[in-house]
């Protein structure tokens, strides 16, 4: 990564932090409801692995905590706002909310509510790209408390069997739900269960976005070449609880501050600083062109889209109920 990289990559993150902080405001505001589950503090993870692949031409999915996966995959942050205002210019057209960000055009393939469920969904779809032949890769992204449920172990079983082109993020922010990680889990160390299945894995630092991008890169290159699946874990902290219902009264204040002194906007900031490439005036106006964008552009689009229409209420739930596939009468589907 070269210095005008760090650069856009500051500015991406600066944007992921605001833009997820503007949307605990809005739902305090009671303009986002339903669940909201943040991602301060784990930004270096999403944009760091991607930065290593191929946004847009690789495969993504996730779990719940979606936004900025779907952002850095190339999907309009207006459209993933609106999406959390329950519009109809949403990316899900107002139907998913935040759980559910979509953008198939940039082959974001989801968010998900089901604890474990995008691991065998990504090897399905990394299985697609085998037998189609493509240079894509799948990036299944999850938090390490989805990787003791069954279908994390069934999947990686499968891709090691079929050298599937799918790589693994294990978001390690220590805790599941409320459940710190050594009362849930025999073996701390997420990336060492993958020797089970014989499949190469790595842990590095997820608050570095260069340690990111450089573990990632070996992780991409290896699973592009055909050599199979990749597990990589990212150690990292979410600065807020698990959502929005979350009082977060578990965790040691003490963890808290440590890892806070460890916050990847900084580390990427100071970097720069120390290299002469920016200076702390120019870090506060990039902050605060991302702020304007989000208070100009993003939040007025997103409260002035259009409610999806009630009488639309059954559109999308089954394909028989959209009028633009439902065949004419005595026609054929």
């Amino acid at each position: 990564m070269n210095t005008d990289d760090k650069k856009r990559l500051l500015r991406e993150m600066l944007f992921a932090r605001r833009f997820e902080e503007r949307c605990y405001e809005a739902y305090m505001e009671r303009k986002i409801g339903g669940f909201l589950h943040l991602y301060p503090g784990q930004e270096a993870c999403a944009l760091g692995v991607m930065e290593a692949a191929r946004p847009g031409h690789d495969y993504v999915i996730t779990g719940y905590r979606d936004h900025i996966h779907a952002i850095k995959c190339g999907a309009d942050p207006k459209a993933v706002m609106a999406e959390l205002f329950a519009k109809e210019s949403g990316c899900s057209k107002g139907r998913g909310g935040s759980m559910h960000i979509f953008d198939t055009a940039h082959r974001f393939m989801g968010g998900y509510a089901l604890v474990g469920g995008p691991f065998p969904l990504a090897a399905g779809m990394a299985k697609a790209i085998q037998l189609k032949g493509g240079d894509e890769i799948a990036i299944c992204f999850l938090g390490d408390a989805a990787n003791n449920q069954g279908s994390y172990h069934e999947s990686l079983n499968m891709a090691a069997l079929w050298k599937l082109p799918v790589l693994y993020i294990t978001e390690n922010n220590l805790y599941g739900i409320g459940t710190r990680i050594d009362r849930s889990t025999a073996v701390k160390d997420q990336y060492k269960r993958a020797c089970s299945y014989g499949i190469p894995a790595e842990q590095a630092d997820g608050q570095d976005i260069e340690a990111v991008y450089h573990a990632a890169k070996v992780a991409v290159d290896h699973v592009r070449s055909g050599k199979g699946p990749y597990l990589l874990e990212l150690l990292t902290y979410r600065y807020r609880g698990h959502s929005m219902s979350d009082a977060n009264a578990y965790r040691c204040k003490d963890e808290e501050k440590e890892w806070g002194k460890r916050d990847p906007l900084i580390i990427l900031r100071d970097q720069l600083i120390a290299a002469g490439a920016i200076g702390e005036d120019d870090y506060h106006a990039i902050d605060k062109a991302v702020i304007d964008e989000i208070e100009q552009e993003i939040i007025p689009f997103s409260e002035n889209a259009p409610e999806p229409d009630v009488a639309e209420l059954e559109r999308y739930v089954l394909a028989e109920n959209d009028p633009w596939v439902r065949p004419a009468a005595g026609g054929q589907q």
